[in-house]
């Protein structure tokens, strides 16, 4: 729930405003503000407090115990103004600003209108309105048509769209963009990498109309393009590397078999459908038993990760298995469904038509396979990946190594015997049969005198580990011969495994509603599983029988089958983020009465129906988007606001971004993908890192909650929170100071001013060297005024740091951290 000055600013959305010539009706002004911030004690509990009831205007005028709520006509005598205008209601912190008091005196002197004639009766709790119904983002999906505008800068549906609003307010598009921007621009976007100067030339040079779209084609078909919306979608599932279990913050050694099945399923263009329905049921699209799992196969698996990317407190044997199935449901609603539905774990959403019932229902859905009744621990979650031929491999190595082990053994209790027994020639013949049969007595049945004559005599304690100080020639023998047992052992086969949500045999557990969200109270009868009410027509709620089984996948084909109108705007509102760094709704976690209102209500709708009719192709719907004259447009500055797209915005590029794109420029980027997570470092002064020798993009660093990388983090990548709809972009102090005094930036410098030498040639002039500097950098030559003040700073500057200094200058300016 909203805390602090931002809470004011969001309730006042509770409610919608009415025109200045519009009446005040209960259903559509007045509820609202009561479901916010009364109804939970007057409306959604089976006993209302005080008798009163605040569900309908009727109920409110009949009052409770006290007598009248609503005197119609009459505010002053109404006892609900008085009580909130006292502030003696409602109870705690939270009190009705006073605007909204004023909403409902208004509404109490202009006669108390109800927008319709009240029911009848109310079954138990808040229900769900007409008025809430009625909210743009409840209704159903259908297809506008494009408007008619008349411009030839109109090349897609999408242009249509925009430019109609910004010719409302006397606006057009910015002119287009010109091809070398529009490359970097393109090429940052799909894959978070700078284009080659070879590919900046080759656009610029090409004379054909499809340049720009060939160019489009081949960024979509790179490895890298994957890595890139990959990340975007690991933010939204709230994927990280490590259990977040405090303080260990125990490491998931197999988490990357998730963020690899994404990066791939990306690159293979996996339908959208298809790739929601493999994240919340791939276990149930694989066969069982599973054994001789087939890649695809091992894909399907590590794809159910989504729902184990909350953290896990229980990895460690303690926390709540209740809180990771709290935040599970959170991840699903906010990435899938637009909505946030946490506020209905204890009551009726005081927003949003969200009954508490509904949130039970929709967690039944997820119930057999997150069993709180059965947890299982992380550990217990895992599926060897060993197929029968290594199985048998295995197997037989180890038959081999236990006949050299039992060679090994054998040895070693000869020579270490033969030691002893040489040894034991030093002492006093009348003393030895004494000695020999107290060390060779078992320790724990040794008498006392037995114990003191071993104590006395530790040169006699002869072990495999010492046999060296009596015997080089047969320890040497013995360590050989250990080594090809080790040799032998390594030879098998290395035995994987993938984290996977699945569910229990043989167990269909039973969902109910926990009073005010306490596990340790649940009432009423089973919910069945089922999608949220408000998401279908009235009586038309998707929903299955409480005995089901197969009901993650059940849901997610209802989900992805192209006509749910929260999933479809949530999706295509979080591609259109991601190209453009707003969204149509700017608050893509939130579409409900706390979000943003959609800029282009009539485009989000289009392209929420588009994206079925485009085959759930993600490629194809990126391509359509980028070849929008929206899209391509200049980002100088105009008088059209951000959120009429009448420019294209300046951006920061991204934290993982900035830091490949140095990679890159200093012609150290590995670019070898997938496989386990790079381990990240503390340095000396308890900076987190990777190590300088592993410079991988940073899709591939480890994601530690407790320890997040020290310069990803400084340039907003997403911290210990649950997931991330949207990225801040903060401008910060401690930003500059990772630019000029990090060990990484600084390495990058230097490594960038040794590939300037090496490709400006020996003995190369100031001026070669900055113009190599740029090119690099910039992609570009310096201007005339730059290429002097280039110059001038290297002769400032000591021989040996001079060119690395000019190149962290560059590395750290605007020009190498934003793209236009």
């Amino acid at each position: 729930m909203p805390r602090g000055p931002l809470a004011g600013l969001l309730l006042l959305l509770a409610s919608a405003p009415a025109a200045a010539d519009e009446p005040l009706t209960f259903e559509q002004h007045v509820r609202p503000i009561l479901r916010a911030y009364c109804l939970d004690c007057h409306g959604g509990a089976e006993k209302h407090a005080g008798g009163l009831d605040l569900r309908l205007k009727r109920f409110a005028v009949a009052g409770g115990k006290g007598g009248s709520a609503v005197v119609p006509g009459e505010p002053g005598k109404s006892a609900i103004v008085e009580r909130l205008r006292s502030g003696e209601m409602p109870p705690g912190e939270k009190k009705v600003p006073a605007d909204q008091i004023a909403v409902i005196e208004k509404w109490i002197a202009d006669g108390a209108r109800t927008k319709r004639d009240e029911p009848a009766t109310l079954p138990p709790g808040l229900g769900i309105t007409a008025d809430e119904r009625a909210y743009w983002f409840y209704q159903p999906l259908t297809r506008p048509t494009p408007p008619a505008v008349a411009s030839e800068r109109v090349r897609t549906p999408i242009d249509a769209f925009v430019l109609a609003k910004l010719n409302e307010k006397g606006l057009t598009f910015n002119p287009d963009a010109d091809r070398a921007t529009l490359l970097r621009r393109a090429t940052f976007d799909l894959t978070g990498l700078p284009p080659t100067q070879a590919e900046l030339d080759a656009l610029v040079a090409d004379p054909a109309a499809d340049a720009y779209e060939k160019a489009l084609d081949r960024l979509l078909a790179s490895p890298a393009y994957g890595e890139r919306w990959g990340r975007h979608w690991l933010d939204a599932a709230g994927y990280a590397d490590s259990d977040g279990d405090i303080p260990a913050d125990t490491v998931r050694p197999h988490a990357w078999r998730y963020r690899d099945y994404v990066i791939r399923a990306l690159n293979a263009d996996v339908p959208l459908d298809r790739f929601i329905v493999e994240q919340l049921a791939g276990d149930e699209l694989v066969p069982k038993p599973w054994a001789n799992l087939t890649p695809p196969q091992v894909d399907l698996l590590a794809a159910t990760g989504f729902l184990r990317t909350a953290p896990d407190a229980t990895a460690a044997g303690a926390g709540d298995a209740e809180q990771v199935m709290t935040d599970v449901l959170k991840v699903v609603s906010s990435t899938l469904l637009g909505t946030s539905v946490g506020c209905a774990q204890c009551h009726d959403h005081r927003y949003d038509p969200v009954p508490q019932a509904d949130y039970f229902r929709l967690r039944a859905v997820f119930e057999p396979a997150l069993d709180p009744g059965q947890w299982r621990r992380p550990a217990a979650r895992l599926v060897s990946l060993y197929t029968d031929a290594d199985r048998a491999k295995a197997a037989a190595v180890e038959a081999e190594a236990a006949k050299l082990q039992a060679e090994l053994t054998s040895k070693q209790t000869a020579a270490v015997a033969a030691a002893f027994e040489k040894e034991l020639t030093k002492f006093p013949e009348e003393k030895r049969a004494a000695l020999k049969a107290a060390f060779e007595a078992p320790e724990a049945k040794r008498t006392p005198e037995q114990k003191a004559l071993t104590d006395a005599n530790p040169k006699l304690k002869i072990t495999p580990g010492v046999l060296y100080q009596y015997n080089q020639k047969a320890a040497d023998e013995l360590k050989a011969l250990q080594a090809k047992v080790t040799a032998k052992r390594g030879e098998r086969p290395a035995e994987g495994f993938v984290a996977v949500t699945t569910e229990a045999p043989g167990r269909v557990p039973t969902t109910k509603l926990h009073y005010r969200g306490d596990a340790r109270q649940p009432k009423g009868p089973d919910l069945a599983p089922a999608d949220l009410t408000v998401a279908a027509p009235e009586g038309q709620r998707f929903e299955l029988p409480a005995s089901a089984t197969g009901r993650r996948l059940a849901w997610a084909k209802h989900l992805t089958n192209g006509t749910h109108p929260l999933f479809g705007r949530a999706t295509a509102n979080r591609l259109w983020l991601g190209h453009f760094g707003r969204g149509i709704v700017d608050t893509p976690g939130e579409f409900g009465k706390l979000g943003q209102a959609p800029s282009h209500p009539e485009l989000l709708d289009w392209l929420a129906t588009e994206l079925p009719r485009l085959g759930w192709s993600q490629k194809r719907f990126h391509k359509l988007l980028m070849l929008s004259t929206v899209y391509r447009q200049s980002s100088a500055r105009s008088a059209a606001p951000d959120a009429l797209y009448g420019r294209f915005p300046v951006r920061r590029l991204e934290a993982e971004a900035v830091r490949d794109r140095m990679l890159v420029v200093a012609g150290r980027l590995d670019r070898t993908p997938f496989g386990p997570a790079v381990a990240v470092v503390e340095d000396a002064a308890g900076q987190v890192g990777a190590p300088d020798e592993k410079p991988r993009r940073s899709v591939y660093l480890q994601v530690r909650r407790s320890k997040p990388v020290a310069f990803l983090a400084a340039f907003d990548a997403p911290g210990s929170g649950l997931n991330c709809d949207r990225r801040l972009v903060t401008t910060t102090a401690p930003q500059s100071l990772m630019l000029l005094n990090s060990d990484f930036v600084r390495k990058q410098a230097g490594h960038l001013a040794a590939r300037v030498k090496a490709e400006a040639g020996t003995g190369a002039t100031p001026e070669k060297l900055t113009e190599t500097a740029w090119r690099l950098a910039y992609l570009r030559a310096p201007a005339a005024d730059e290429l002097r003040l280039g110059v001038a700073f290297l002769a400032s500057q000591p021989a040996a740091a001079g060119l690395t200094n000019l190149c962290q200058q560059l590395l750290a300016s605007n020009e190498f951290l934003y793209v236009d």
